[in-house]
């Protein structure tokens, strides 16, 4: 194998690449405008609909009122409902949304309290999952408490006993997390995901129409024709891949780069602190470039199989679903970084990535991750090798 005509073929490629419009959207301007979307666009529109939220007043209903006086005039002097009158069907319009809660008193609530004894309990009705009812839910909830705390004060003051004795004991949480520590745990854990997700999805397109598109468009026995070996042209052939996977992931972690800057100087309200030093930014790099040439390789391997551009698409499909998959696990409760899930592929370095946007550096199990990942990306890489040897595969009828 030559380098010059490796380069020559992935000179080549590259410039045909360029001059697709699907490849430069998918590689230039999708991971482009990602984050900020996401960070100045959907951010936007969650914080309006939150501030709706709270200003919108809430629609309830109280059944059996005069059975508790005292605390439903409490809930009807909250500003935050608007108290309709009783009807029958309230569970149908919680159910239609017409309604967000209902309060029902039993009878004989208020003579209970009144006389020290317990009182029946008090049902609130919602709409499970609906976050408009949950917050009306809650809100009663908690009137419903300091109702109680009132109550049990005045039973406890007429017997001469303060009401501090329900409270011997005092707890106050005291947070030792740095406040980038905390930004970099809950951007830590979307941003690795993202970075394996842009990285398949930009080998994608480049892997398919390298292989799949020629043999439709039937370039691809020119190219076998030339002076260039097998070996040759699938090496150059997987340098396009990767360089597109790479230059995708780095224009999305520079938008992502932006969209942090955007939020910390109060685009939208943000208060946390998220900074990534540039020797981490080039440690999580080194663990993504195994990644990005296994990927690269599989995808190769799998759409030179394919006998149409349609087939390859089902092909690589599986590939995103098998990328996605770790990498959702990765930010599930209770996974962590140790010597076995270090050789699971992506799971690894999404994991270990987490850590080091934390400011963490478990050294052992980042050089675990990069050997399993360096064993993986070989393999991923001969993979490709052999299919392109393979007669039956480059010339399926």
């Amino acid at each position: 194998m030559t380098l010059r005509n490796v380069l020559i073929v992935y000179r080549k490629e590259l410039l045909d690449m360029m001059r697709d419009r699907r490849t430069l959207f998918a590689t230039l301007v999708f991971p482009l405008v990602l984050f900020p979307l996401l960070s100045t666009g959907f951010a936007k529109l969650s914080e309006m609909s939150l501030e709706k939220t709270r200003r919108e007043a809430q629609r309830i209903m109280l059944l059996g009122e005069e059975h508790a006086p005292e605390l439903a005039a409490r809930i009807r002097a909250d500003e935050q409902f608007d108290v309709v009158a009783p009807e029958a069907n309230f569970r149908e319009q919680i159910n239609e949304k017409k309604l967000r809660a209902a309060v029902e008193f039993p009878p004989g609530f208020q003579a209970s309290l009144e006389q020290g004894a317990p009182a029946p309990e008090i049902r609130i009705y919602l709409y499970q999952t609906e976050l408009r009812s949950e917050a009306a839910a809650e809100r009663l909830e908690a009137i419903a408490r300091e109702y109680r705390e009132q109550v049990v004060g005045r039973r406890l003051a007429s017997r001469g006993f303060s009401a501090a004795l329900l409270k011997p004991v005092e707890t106050r949480r005291e947070d030792v997390a740095r406040a980038e520590q905390v930004a970099g745990m809950r951007l830590g854990r979307l941003l690795p995901y993202f970075i394996i997700l842009l990285c398949a999805s930009g080998a994608l397109h480049p892997a398919i129409d390298l292989t799949a598109g020629e043999k439709e468009r039937g370039t691809l026995e020119t190219l076998l024709a030339s002076a260039a070996r097998r070996i040759e042209l699938v090496a150059g052939k997987f340098l396009v891949v990767l360089t597109l996977s790479l230059v995708t992931t780095l224009l999305a972690l520079g938008s992502f780069a932006y969209s942090v800057l955007y939020l910390q100087r109060g685009g939208s309200g943000a208060s946390e602190t998220f900074t990534v030093s540039a020797g981490s930014a080039v440690l999580v790099f080194a663990l993504v470039l195994p990644v990005a040439v296994l990927l690269s390789g599989v995808l190769l391997a799998l759409a030179v199989f394919a006998k149409s551009y349609k087939e390859a698409q089902s092909y690589t499909g599986y590939v995103m679903l098998g990328v996605l998959l770790p990498a959702i696990g990765s930010v599930l409760p209770g996974v962590e970084i140790n010597p076995v899930t270090a050789w699971v592929p992506i799971l690894n370095v999404s994991l270990v990535a987490q850590e080091i946007f934390t400011g963490s550096f478990p050294w052992l199990s980042i050089a675990l991750v990069l050997i399993s990942s360096c064993v993986y990306a070989a393999l991923g890489l001969g993979l490709a090798a052999w299919q392109f040897n393979r007669e039956e595969v480059l010339f399926r009828a």
